[in-house]
């Protein structure tokens, strides 16, 4: 795929596709959708390109809608488009999941997207440990993202149960401990990037983790 060019998430016009399939009108409406559950505050935005790539890992646990509940809150915050790793392969819900800014958790596709200038969000695996865990961060995906010259950030995401606040927390871009070239570069850094999210977690307090059941007005539950 060619590099796409860019503009503000405020001034795409409807009725237009991108590369990877992307909506904006219908990208603009599940924003809308999103505020009527989430009262997002967004920091660290400021630390992300405002024109290169650049990949941003966030915390989740099973059934966690938190890649779509931060790239939405992200893309508002620095005005540009922002995908989220992680639509299935199958209809009907993956084609919904492309055209609401979707792409495949593979490292191809995630490294054509940041090659190309594309913010990406992805997650962690799913915690197992209780809400604080963070889970393991895919090495491929972050391998894909050094392949293609872009920075991988941290990102913690919290929520509350019964309120309609919300967080998302960027840190600086990781580091891997040591330079070095090779397979193990990108499994030290993926290990480092999950410690960054924990320290922003330990920052943040206490995490509460939602569920699809977020987006039925009745269940009062509130997640990322």
């Amino acid at each position: 795929m060619g590099r796409v060019i860019e503009m503000r998430v405020s001034d795409e016009p409807a009725g237009t596709v991108d590369d990877w399939g992307r909506d904006p009108g219908l990208v603009r409406s599940m924003m809308q959708l999103a505020r009527i559950r989430w009262d997002v505050s967004v920091g660290g935005d400021q630390r992300l390109p405002r024109r290169k790539g650049g990949l941003v890992v966030v915390n989740t646990r099973r059934f966690a809608l938190t890649p779509i509940f931060a790239a939405f809150a992200i893309s508002e915050a620095v005005d540009r488009p922002v995908r989220f790793a992680g639509r299935p392969d199958t209809a009907p819900v993956g084609a919904f999941a492309r055209r609401i800014g979707g792409l495949l958790d593979h490292p191809d596709e995630v490294g054509g997207a940041l090659a190309a200038g594309q913010l990406v969000v992805v997650g962690a695996e799913p915690g197992e440990h209780g809400s604080d865990f963070v889970g393991i961060v895919d090495h491929a995906i972050v391998g894909a993202a050094l392949a293609a010259g872009a920075s991988v950030y941290p990102a913690a995401t919290s929520s509350s149960p019964l309120m309609r606040a919300a967080r998302v927390e960027i840190g600086p871009a990781s580091k891997s401990p040591r330079k070095r070239r090779g397979p193990l570069t990108e499994l030290e850094l993926a290990d480092r990037v999950r410690l960054d999210i924990s320290l922003l977690l330990d920052e943040l307090g206490e995490l509460h983790t939602g569920t699809p059941l977020d987006w039925l007005p009745i269940s009062g539950l509130g997640g990322a």
